[in-house]
């Protein structure tokens, strides 16, 4: 079989998941059990995988599809006991305090809140969290998807607190081979792990610098009364200063700190920075921008989960007590994944298998402590102390979080197998590369010597299946590296343009669009999402791929590793 039809084999699933989700407007409930048939059709034939390897590959799904609707639960959970104790009437008004602007207000909770959740925990967490708070404070359930989905962008290389490269790049670079050589140079691995770091860091402040100006111009144009781009473009100061208060500080961390902290300092710092400039008036214009009346919304907009807010009762909860759950889930957060004693004990509850079925590398396992969904949970239920909650309320927050969870679930169950199929399909009686790979060889054959144009975009692609930064590394960055040593061009600025794409790809993600529509209760709507998401995705991978291209062709930047074979 040709290596381009190996391509377009391994690009059906993806095509028809495009064609049925955003073509067709099928509900992700419909469309991903087919598609998921189709893949294992095209695994079993014209791969020839295994069926063990398939059911395998399926189980393998199936644990992280746990995990998933694990973290879910947790957001939903925090938002419902939130709503349930008063919280989220109190955090609504702080919002409105700051400025009663929704255009100030998407930017301090998706682009700052959410980037800060980014960096603490990573696994889709941002727009889990940050999704519902934008619903409890007054936006469109679409809405709240939808920019949840676009902040998945520049803070996702160093999510989790680096993990997509600590974990995503070295786990996938043949590091003991590349230290042999370094250490002949008298170089570590630090010193060349190091450059893809800051690259990454640069690469991603240049193209994020952008982001708040996307996130606004789209609401007022899609989700606003008069549909125009140019009421977002009116606070473009502002959604440039908000940017920039994020970027440099985060692109510094990278450059001078190292992986794990980006993310996190990059968005504590601006969004500190950014409240007071907006208590302020600083730059803002003088007209105040909001959605139209709620009764107003096409039903398409609104999604099952309600905030009847006036319904919570007399009682009042101060803003900082109000702000205590989130807080504390950031400081957990952090330190579960920076203290390691703390860290080694939540990871010591863990379930699962190795070489499931009898299948060399496929394994899973359930962390439920160590997840985010194991401190959302553990969050919720110390609120219930701090806002003095009755145990009937809380009862009324865990069963509405439950009946939420459930239609994601089906879902999921298809999606996250089907990428697992796709991705463990290297081993076969074919003697075939997996399908990710096969179409990254097909790009690189086709377009030569232009290929870092198209290196970022490759990396997203690897999300989309995965529907995580980390995963997308591990698969393809010593492909990255090895097509950039046959061009002869600088492997470290290869590897950090796939780690930059595979954030971006995380806006398309179908089981990422799938988490956050749930915690919304918009299931079956994940298409017009997608169609929406897909644009800042187009922008995010092509500046990045022109920026690699400079890089390598203008600036030429270098490595130690550049032009040696590995052992």
């Amino acid at each position: 079989m040709t290596l381009g039809m190996q391509a377009l084999l391994a690009f059906a699933p993806i095509a028809l998941s495009g064609i049925l989700l955003v073509g067709l407007a099928w509900p992700a409930r419909r469309a991903m059990p087919l598609v998921y048939v189709v893949t294992v059709a095209i695994a079993l034939t014209a791969w020839g995988v295994s069926v063990n390897r398939v059911l395998a590959a399926t189980l393998e799904g199936l644990i992280i599809t746990v995990q998933v609707l694990w973290i879910i639960f947790g957001a939903l959970l925090l938002l419902n006991t939130l709503k349930h104790s008063g919280g989220i009437a109190s955090i609504r008004s702080g919002f409105a305090r700051i400025s009663p602007d929704r255009r100030v207000q998407v930017i301090l909770i998706a682009w700052l809140f959410g980037s800060f959740i980014e960096g603490a925990s990573g696994f889709g967490t941002p727009a889990a969290v940050a999704g519902p708070l934008m619903v409890a404070v007054g936006f469109p359930a679409l809405a709240a998807v939808m920019f949840g989905m676009m902040i998945q962008s520049t803070p996702v290389s160093f999510g989790a607190v680096g993990t997509p490269l600590i974990v995503g790049v070295q786990g996938g670079l043949q590091r003991e081979s590349m230290t042999t050589v370094l250490q002949a140079q008298g170089q570590t691995w630090a010193d060349f792990f190091n450059i893809i770091v800051s690259q990454v860091a640069i690469g991603h402040a240049i193209c994020g610098t952008l982001m708040p100006v996307l996130l606004v111009m789209f609401m007022t144009r899609f989700f606003g009364r008069n549909r125009s781009w140019t009421e977002g473009l009116a606070i473009l100061p502002f959604a440039l200063f908000a940017a920039l208060s994020f970027t440099v500080p985060y692109a510094l961390a990278g450059v001078f700190l190292g992986p794990e902290f980006p993310s996190l300092l990059g968005a504590l710092f601006g969004l500190g920075l950014v409240a007071f400039a907006a208590r302020a008036g600083f730059l803002l214009p003088k007209k105040s921008w909001d959605f139209a009346d709620p009764k107003e919304w096409p039903e398409h907009w609104v999604g099952s989960i309600e905030m009847k807010l006036d319904e919570i009762g007399s009682k009042t909860i101060s803003p900082i007590v109000a702000w205590l759950p989130y807080v504390l889930l950031a400081l957990v957060l952090v330190l579960s994944r920076t203290l390691a004693p703390f860290k080694q004990a939540l990871q010591s509850v863990s379930l699962g298998a190795k070489n499931i079925l009898g299948e060399a590398g496929i394994s899973g396992s359930f962390q439920p402590l160590y997840l985010p969904g194991g401190v959302l949970v553990a969050v919720c239920l110390v609120t219930i102390w701090l806002h003095r909650m009755r145990l009937a309320s809380f009862g009324r927050a865990v069963k509405e979080s439950g009946s939420t969870l459930l239609g994601a679930g089906f879902v999921l169950i298809f999606t996250v197998p089907m990428v697992r199929i796709m991705i463990q399909s290297g081993v076969n009686a074919n003697e075939l590369v997996s399908m990710p790979i096969a179409m990254a060889r097909w790009v690189a054959a086709s377009v030569g010597e232009v290929y870092p144009l198209f290196a970022p975009t490759v990396g997203a692609l690897g999300a989309f299946l995965a529907g995580s930064n980390t995963v997308s590394n591990l698969m393809l960055s010593q492909y990255q590296y090895s097509v950039a040593q046959a061009l002869a061009v600088s492997g470290a600025t290869m590897v950090a343009a796939q780690s930059v794409g595979a954030a971006a790809g995380n806006m398309i993600a179908i089981h990422n669009v799938v988490a956050a529509s749930a915690t919304v209760g918009l299931m079956g709507r994940e298409g017009l999402t997608l169609r929406r998401t897909v644009i800042p995705t187009i922008y995010y991978v092509t500046l990045a791929g022109v920026l690699t291209m400079v890089a390598m062709y203008v600036l030429k930047l270098t490595d130690p590793l550049l032009g040696v074979a590995l052992p």
